[in-house]
């Protein structure tokens, strides 16, 4: 890509589009397209067809997605698979139609199976069954690596697609009914650390930023107090307590956005489809590429680091009536590491700048 071409990112006000329109700007690109909902709204093939017609991108970073946390996942089943499908059909069929040079595709480490063995490599996909409670997101983002792959083998189009690790950091949706574990645990111990201090101000201001429930930082103590505790954040003659899903033993993988938007521009700049398959094989697939740090941690761990960065001091409880998901989602990297690119900021590093961002 030339620092002048014409770049789209779909979904750049997302946790990873957003990242992504800063890591293009950081590389000095210049020519960075936005236009999505509600502008323009990519689940309709007509509304997609009509963008590419009119903006004639030539390279395209596809993040747009409905996503959300086990219980958006498992709740909003039909809305996951068809949201999901559709857009990536629209965009990946008008990049065809309209000559894009280039597409990337950005997919989730959920399309593994659930029993795959660990760390989880390219080749596992489609080996066995998928992890239940996020199977119609899972099956979306694999209908989108085998969309690549078909149309750069029919139409000889340059298609890439790559599964990063669970993200965090800048643009996270903090939302506690349908945010990831990540930006969860940063909200929960936040509030828990200003009801600790008596400090209902910061507790409001938090609520009129991002309202829970329909509950603001105008509504009186009682129903924010009451509010909270439906999320697990209570407070009693004994101190506060922060209760947490499961068990915290599972097993996850995280990756800051800076550190995926490298990846991603690193991609698109040195890595064709032609470069992902052995040209003598009959069968082309598994072309897509993992992008992660390549280690893991527990959740219980991840909540005791992040609960002592942010300052919380109270009870942690976990609650294993609810489900736990895949115990353990380990990326394995080699691939994106022979092609030369590697992660530069650390989990600790990460989870300072993401809370700092958090209360700016």
């Amino acid at each position: 890509m030339n620092n002048d071409s014409k770049i789209y990112v779909a979904g750049h006000t997302g946790l990873v589009g957003s990242s992504l329109i800063r890591g293009l700007e950081r590389h000095g690109f210049t020519n960075i397209m936005t236009r999505d909902f509600p502008g323009v709204n990519l689940v309709s093939q007509q509304e997609t067809d009509d963008l590419f017609a009119e903006e004639k991108p030539e390279y395209v970073l596809l993040a747009a997605a409905r996503v959300g946390g086990i219980m958006a996942n498992n709740t909003y089943r039909a809305d996951f698979i068809y949201d999901n499908i559709q857009i990536q059909n629209n965009i990946i069929h008008a990049c065809w139609k309209h000559g894009v040079k280039k597409l990337l595709f950005l997919g989730s480490s959920c399309i593994y199976p659930k029993e795959a063995p660990q760390p989880l490599r390219e080749d596992y996909l489609l080996t066995s069954e998928l992890e239940y409670t996020n199977e119609p997101y899972a099956i979306a983002k694999i209908a989108g690596i085998k969309m690549c792959e078909s149309f750069n083998i029919q139409h000889g189009t340059n298609f890439i697609s790559v599964m990063p690790t669970n993200m965090y950091g800048t643009g996270d949706n903090y939302n506690l009914e349908t945010s990831h574990v990540f930006p969860a645990l940063i909200r929960k111990f936040h509030l828990g650390k200003c009801m600790e201090n008596n400090d209902l101000e910061s507790v409001k201001e938090d609520l009129n930023k991002r309202p829970v429930k329909g509950i603001s930082g105008d509504n009186s103590e009682n129903e924010i107090i009451e509010v909270l505790g439906k999320f697990g954040i209570t407070k009693d003659d004994s101190g506060v307590t922060i209760t947490l899903w499961g068990t915290g033993n599972p097993l996850r993988e995280f990756l800051y956005t800076d550190d995926l938007a490298d990846a991603c521009i690193f991609l698109m700049d040195n890595v064709d489809f032609k470069d992902l398959y052995d040209p003598e094989t009959k069968e082309i697939k598994n072309t897509h590429i993992n992008i992660g740090t390549g280690k893991d941690i527990s959740i219980k761990d991840l909540a005791e680091l992040i609960s002592e960065l942010i300052g919380y001091k109270g009870k942690i409880n976990w609650n294993s009536s609810y489900p736990d998901g895949t115990f353990k989602k380990q990326m394995e990297v080699s691939k994106i590491n022979g092609l030369g690119w590697q992660p530069k900021i650390s989990l600790k590093e990460g989870i300072d700048k993401t809370y700092g961002i958090y209360t700016s």
